[in-house]
């Protein structure tokens, strides 16, 4: 009865890590170039159970069989599918169409410079001219930090990255892609950093100005899955009930007799 305890606690904290997972998803629903997080279950590894020192067998120990202690978190992973293009007419709002990402320069703890990749394309530019994010960190184009004449009557970015001011190519927009998305992991809602082993190759991607890649979260399929996950975790919940009130009875009722 013990272990259908434990097996109870196991998937109620299964299930309230799937929780967090789609409430998040849920919270970034409308968050530019957000890619929604998955979460797969999987059981314990089995153990091996031994019978201690047991009167009825001669005080020898004894295998009696293998068990499992329940289930818990397995992979999490994102899934890397672009989301919807809503158009804004924006000069600096720009949306990736296939596979990539920008590349930001952002300062770290150490007050050096790193980068970081999204797909988050909500841009604006500084009075001196930068391409910046919403948290000032800078667009990199081929030259470096990217960056136009704050003057210029006409600026055109076209699908194939070139920045365009009142006619004239003044730099490019650094797409990059990745062999394998294993070795990215997230930094913040929507950006992303490398670990080691990742692998950097050319985009297959168009640069669509004026547009904003939507999250590619499916608000109604995380709503199903938050209920289902809240009637599994109320199911876990009668289990641990209902175990409790049979230890309750076994030691307060039966041992009387």
């Amino acid at each position: 009865m013990v272990r259908a305890l434990y097996t109870g606690y196991t998937g109620m904290y299964n299930e309230q890590n799937r929780l967090d997972i789609i409430s998040n998803n849920i919270a970034n629903a409308a968050t530019t170039g957000y890619k929604q997080e998955s979460v797969t279950s999987q059981a314990f590894d089995q153990m091996l159970a031994i019978k201690v020192r047991d009167g009825s067998d001669a005080y020898i120990n004894r295998p009696i069989g293998r068990m499992s202690l329940g289930v818990k978190l397995g992979e999490v992973y994102t899934d890397y599918e672009q989301g919807s293009l809503r158009q804004t007419s924006g000069t600096y709002d720009m949306a990736i169409s296939g596979s990539g990402f920008f590349q930001m320069r952002i300062p770290s703890q150490s007050g050096e410079s790193v980068i970081k990749y999204t797909r988050d394309g909500n841009f604006n530019m500084t009075s001196e001219g930068f391409i910046v994010d919403r948290d000032g960190n800078h667009l990199q184009g081929l030259s470096g930090d990217l960056k136009v004449d704050p003057a210029a009557a006409e600026v055109t970015i076209t699908k194939e990255g070139f920045v365009q001011v009142d006619g004239q190519i003044t730099d490019r927009i650094s797409l990059v892609d990745f062999e394998d998305y294993d070795y990215l992991e997230k930094y913040g809602d929507n950006m992303y950093q490398v670990v080691e082993g990742a692998t950097i190759k050319e985009a297959n991607a168009g640069i669509e100005q004026g547009y904003l890649e939507q999250s590619n979260v499916n608000v109604v399929s995380e709503m199903v899955d938050m209920i289902t996950i809240t009637r599994a975790y109320e199911a876990n919940q009668k289990v641990i009930r209902s175990v409790d009130t049979m230890l309750d009875k076994a030691s307060n009722q039966i041992g009387r007799v």
